[in-house]
C-alpha cells in the first residue's frame, strides 16, 4: 500500500468524490485541489467539507477566474481561434491551467503523484497529462477510469452512487440527466448520453447559460466593446477585468440567445464525438475581435493569421498548450497585436451577433484611398492596369500551353 501524497483535479461532483475514497482506501494522502473557473458551483466551504467527508486530507479551494480569462481565454481570442470551424475551445482552454495548478499544488505539498477523473476514450486525459509532463516531466499520474481494476468495479453511475452510499460520501441525490456537462467562464459543453445520437435533437431544458433564440427579446441589444492590443477592456464605456467583462458578455449574451453550437468533433484519440455547447460571451468577443482586426491589421497579417489560426486551435484542442510550438505562437499572437486598439459596436437579437460599426486610433482604411465618389487623387485608375496584365502574365501562358494538348 502506497503512502504517497496524490493532487487530484476535484469538483465536489459525485465521481471525484468517490475518487477521493478511493485513492485513501490505496493508501494515497489525498490533496483535493478545486478550482473555481467560474462555473455555477455550490457553496465553497460545503464543497470543501464533503471532500474531507469522502476521505482527503487537504480541500485546496482556489478562484483562478481573472488567471483563466487573462492567460488562456484572451491569448485564444486574440487568435481569433476556433476548432474545427465552429468550437471556441471553452473546455481545452481550462485544463492547461488545472494541470498547472496541480503541479504547482505537488511541489508546494511534496507530492508525488497528479490525478484527475477524465476517461479513458476523451480528449481530456489527453490535455491533462501532456501538460502534467510537460510542466514535471518525473510526475507520476494516476488516472483510475484507465485502471481495470476501478473501471471494472464502477462501469456506471448506479455503482458509483452506492459507492457512495456504502461508505457515507455526501453525493447530491438528483435525478440523473441524460446527458454529463462540462462548465466554466467560457462556456458550458454538453455530451453523451442522449446527444450520443448525432439526430437527436438537445432538449430545451438542457441549455443552462442561454435563452433560445425563439425566447430572446423581440428587440435588438447594442452594445459597444473597447480594444486595447487586442484585449477587450470595456463594454459600452464600463472598464472591467478580465473575468468580470466576460460574466458581463455571458449575461448579455446568453438573454440574447447568442453562442449555441450542435456539433460533431474529430477527438484527439481518433474517434468522432458529438458536442452541443454555450459560449455567449466567448461568441461576442470573438465576432468584436475580428472585425477590430479588419481595420487595424495588414492584411498579409491577416493571411498569416488566418493560415496559422487551425494550426493554433489544433494544439490548443489536443493538449499541447505547454509545447515549444504554442509558445511561439501565443509570442507571435501577441506582437501581432499591438495596434488592434479602438471600439466594434455590434446588434444582438435572437442568437445573432452582427458588426455594425468599427474604429481606431490606428485605423488603416482611408476614405480618400477607398472612396467610389469622385476621385480624391490618392488612387489613380489607370496604375490597375499593369498590375492586372502582371497578375494575368502566368494565366495567359498556362492557358497557351493546355491548348496545345
Amino acid at each position: 500500500m502506497s503512502t504517497e501524497k496524490i493532487v487530484l483535479a476535484y469538483s465536489g461532483g459525485l465521481d471525484t468524490s468517490i475518487l477521493v475514497h478511493w485513492f485513501k482506501e490505496q493508501g494515497y494522502e489525498v490533496i483535493a485541489l478545486c478550482l473555481d473557473l467560474g462555473q455555477k458551483v455550490e457553496d465553497l466551504e460545503e464543497i470543501r467539507q464533503k471532500g474531507f467527508t469522502a476521505g482527503a486530507a487537504k480541500v485546496l479551494v482556489e478562484n483562478v477566474e481573472e488567471e483563466f480569462v487573462r492567460d488562456y481565454v484572451n491569448p485564444a481570442i486574440q487568435w481569433n481561434a476556433v476548432y474545427e470551424g465552429t468550437y471556441l475551445l471553452g473546455t481545452s482552454l481550462a485544463r492547461p491551467l488545472i494541470s498547472k495548478k496541480q503541479i504547482e499544488v505537488a511541489a508546494q505539498e511534496g507530492a508525488s503523484s497528479v490525478g484527475h477523473g477524465a476517461t479513458g476514450k476523451g480528449n481530456d486525459q489527453v490535455r491533462f497529462e501532456l501538460a502534467y509532463y510537460a510542466l514535471n516531466p518525473d510526475i507520476q499520474i494516476i488516472a483510475p477510469w484507465k485502471m481495470p481494476e476501478f473501471y471494472t468495479k464502477f462501469p456506471g453511475r448506479t455503482e458509483l452512487l452506492a459507492y457512495a452510499e456504502a461508505h457515507g460520501i455526501p453525493v447530491k441525490a438528483t435525478q440523473e440527466k441524460p446527458w454529463s456537462s462540462d462548465e466554466n467562464l467560457l462556456h458550458i459543453s454538453f455530451e453523451a448520453g442522449m446527444l450520443e445520437d448525432p439526430w437527436q435533437e438537445p432538449r430545451q431544458d438542457m441549455f443552462e447559460l442561454s435563452k433560445s433564440p425563439q425566447d430572446a427579446p423581440d428587440r435588438n441589444q447594442e452594445i459597444i466593446i473597447h480594444f486595447k492590443e487586442g484585449i477587450a477592456t470595456a463594454v459600452d464605456g464600463q472598464t472591467m477585468s478580465p473575468a468580470q467583462l466576460l460574466t458581463h458578455l455571458n449575461e448579455i449574451g446568453g438573454e440574447n440567445g447568442i453562442g449555441r453550437v450542435d456539433m460533431v468533433e474529430s477527438r484527439f484519440v481518433g474517434m468522432k464525438s458529438r458536442g452541443v455547447y454555450e459560449t455567449p460571451g466567448g461568441t461576442i468577443l470573438h465576432t468584436a475581435h475580428r472585425a477590430i482586426e479588419s481595420i487595424t491589421l495588414d492584411r498579409d497579417v491577416i493571411n498569416l493569421k488566418d493560415s496559422l489560426m487551425p494550426r493554433f486551435a489544433k494544439l490548443a484542442y489536443n493538449g499541447f498548450w505547454f509545447s515549444p510550438e504554442m509558445r511561439i505562437l501565443l509570442s507571435m499572437g501577441k506582437e501581432t497585436q499591438q495596434r488592434v486598439t479602438g471600439e466594434v459596436r455590434l446588434e444582438l437579437y435572437k442568437g445573432n451577433c452582427l458588426v455594425t460599426g468599427r474604429r481606431s486610433p490606428y485605423s488603416l482604411y482611408d476614405s480618400d484611398i477607398a472612396t467610389m465618389e469622385a476621385d480624391q487623387g490618392a488612387y489613380n485608375p489607370q496604375d490597375a492596369i499593369g498590375f492586372i496584365k502582371l497578375n494575368a502574365l502566368p494565366l495567359q501562358v498556362d492557358h497557351r500551353v493546355r491548348q496545345k494538348k
